[in-house]
């Protein structure tokens, strides 16, 4: 829901994140690098702005960093590239909303004390600031013959629970140190990485089962050095890893791991009947190892996505310097492995262990703000023929029938709707046939013509079925009485003084003869998808008049000064549009909550607020 044009501090950067804002911190990158290598990596650090995600952001980045192994390999050890990559976390923590760092096995490759130290006191940039990440032991890091009962080992020194002990996002570690889980908030809820060694032993699955037993609401990224094999495929590993714990934890609903390559990716329905996406990175097949090379899974939970890209942010900070051929090749990736979108319906994916409680139904009287003309709402099917005015004015609506049509009802209805319920219009044209509601008429709202300014609001929803060729313009809500009869000349003389319908594109257009004007003025909307809750909301102000869907105000609203709404004292509709003084068609759809309010609302007092 909109509430302002205005972005939130941080959200215009955020928004506009994404290749493009990769390519203009070229520049800074570039010019962090220089000084980075002139500087202590104490003092580098210290000249990055702080990491500071945004917790109830509903965008946000985690960030990948698969095999890293060749960069730091004997006596060819070279740790720019991981330090670019991690500089990039602390410069850009802020515009990416970067909440987290996992790092997919095979940090070194040879797992000596040596390349081990190396890669830990890279990682020291990260630590310094208190940046949240996992690591885990890949198969060059330890003995690859063994599981994580080795016991002692380089890496384990380097990278066990000492050192993430006290972290924020560190939840803890396995007795034998080797796997660990980590929780941030994003979104505004706790998530989980949980970041598991090379190859399980028993007691790690024991393990790992318990720690999701104890976090049950908690979404989960799992992350290992060894699962997927290819595109579609997991290695044998891979399988007894999905038998023995993914398949059966329905929290499990994205997986990251390394190892193999080229990149690829599989998608695996889990027991619970959800998908489970499970994602091959790994570049230390290209050139430079892979030059650290990151990828950004960016979060956004409003359009159900995680968009994913894939970077060296070390051969970015090169380029002022100018890139050798391999470089410019090299400078991002957008093969469909490695740069793609994947469409999740968090809440529905999660809704197993996680489910999203509904809104419960508010009180018509809540509804009732200061200067409430009307309020209808369909918590049960009409009976006897009338809906009642719930503001206590006496608009109450009649049912009207056309060639034999009914209406129905659902229990139906916007999740921000008040009422929880919805009438089933079944309008068809051609022939005419349905039932829509009009008021009675003795009601006070036929003559009000709304001087100071009004507010109209309507919930709808079209189903799968609708056709323009026999729906389109359909009224959600409308003023009976023709242009001519009120003496009004220009534009179509046979049109209604007020109608909030749907076009042939499923636009909403309010069309309205205001008091000062001749002609019609029209507001109108973007096209409403098929299947989907709307709230619309007129308002007017005593001189301007803005459509609102969802809260947010749409482009095509008029400049022209327009002053309320004329009237010949006729009914108002539900479900139904006039022409020429007669019914001429009948929504095909539900309706929701209808309000109509003598003055203008904020957005902060809509009902779907």
């Amino acid at each position: 829901m909109c509430t302002s044009h205005a972005h939130e501090e941080g959200e215009a950067s955020r928004a506009g994140a994404g290749r493009r804002g990769f390519l203009r911190a070229t520049a800074l990158l570039g010019a962090a690098a220089t000084v980075a290598a002139a500087l202590p990596a104490a003092d580098a650090v210290a000249a990055s702005p702080r990491w500071r995600p945004d917790p109830d952001s509903r965008r946000f980045t985690l960030a990948v960093m698969p095999d890293t192994q060749y960069l730091f390999d004997g006596p060819s050890i070279d740790g720019a590239p991981v330090e670019a990559s991690l500089r990039y976390l602390l410069e850009h923590g802020g515009d990416e909303n970067i909440v987290f760092l996992s790092h997919l096995g095979d940090l070194t490759q040879n797992g000596t004390k040596a390349e081990i130290t190396a890669i830990s006191e890279a990682f020291g940039l990260l630590d310094r600031r208190g940046v949240g990440y996992s690591v885990l032991a890949g198969n060059h890091d330890v003995k690859a013959s063994t599981t994580d009962q080795r016991g002692a080992s380089p890496y384990l020194d380097a990278f066990g629970p000492r050192r993430f002990q006290g972290r924020k996002t560190y939840g803890g570690a396995s007795p034998d140190g080797y796997n660990s889980f980590h929780l941030f908030r994003a979104g505004g809820r706790q998530w989980m990485v949980l970041a598991l060694d090379w190859r399980l032993s028993d007691q790690g699955y024991a393990w790992a089962a318990g720690v999701l037993a104890r976090h049950p609401g908690t979404p989960v990224v799992l992350t290992t050095h060894e699962l997927v094999a290819g595109d579609d495929s997991l290695s044998a590993y891979g399988q007894q890893l999905w038998d023995r714990l993914i398949e059966d934890h329905d929290q499990i609903f994205l997986t990251l791991n390394g190892h193999h390559w080229p990149a690829g990716r599989a998608v695996r329905r889990n027991a619970a009947g959800h998908d489970v996406h499970l994602h091959l990175t790994n570049y230390q097949n290209r050139y430079f190892g892979g030059a650290a090379m990151i990828r950004l899974y960016r979060f956004d939970l409003d359009r159900d996505v995680i968009d994913v890209e894939t970077v060296s942010p070390w051969i970015l900070g090169r380029a002022a310097q100018g890139l050798n051929e391999l470089e410019r090749q090299e400078i991002e990736l957008s093969g469909d492995a490695d740069r793609f979108t994947v469409a999740i319906d968090f809440a529905e994916r999660f809704s197993g262990f996680a489910p999203v409680p509904a809104r419960p139904a508010r009180p018509a009287s809540a509804m009732l703000v200061a200067g409430t003309a009307a309020y209808w709402r369909f918590e049960s099917p009409v009976d006897g023929g009338t809906v009642r005015d719930l503001s206590g004015r006496g608009n109450d609506l009649t049912v009207v029938t056309v060639g034999g049509g009914a209406l129905g009802w659902s229990a139906d209805h916007h999740p921000d709707q008040p009422g929880h319920g919805s009438l089933e219009f079944q309008g068809f044209k051609s022939p005419l046939r349905g039932a829509y509601l009009r008021t009675v008429d003795s009601a006070p709202l036929n003559s009000s013509t709304f001087t100071r300014g009004y507010t109209v609001e309507a919930f709808y929803r079209l189903p799968a079925d609708w056709d323009p060729a026999h729906h389109a313009w359909s009224g959600l809500v409308g003023r009976t009485g023709t242009g001519g009869a009120a003496g009004k000349t220009a534009d179509d003389t046979e049109e209604p003084l007020a109608t909030l319908s749907l076009s042939n594109d499923r636009e909403p257009q309010w069309a309205v003869r205001p008091l000062n004007q001749e002609g019609i003025a029209t507001n109108w909307g973007q096209e409403t998808p098929l299947e989907t809750w709307w709230h619309l909301a007129v308002v007017n102000d005593g001189r301007h008049t803005t459509l609102y869907v969802e809260g947010c105000p749409v482009v095509r609203n008029p400049r022209a000064a327009a002053v309320g709404i004329f009237s010949v004292g006729l009914p108002w509709l539900l479900g139904g549009y006039e022409y020429g003084g007669a019914i001429d068609q009948i929504l095909h759809g539900r309706l929701g909550d209808v309000r109509i309010v003598e003055r203008a609302l904020p957005v902060t007092s809509f009902m779907n607020h």
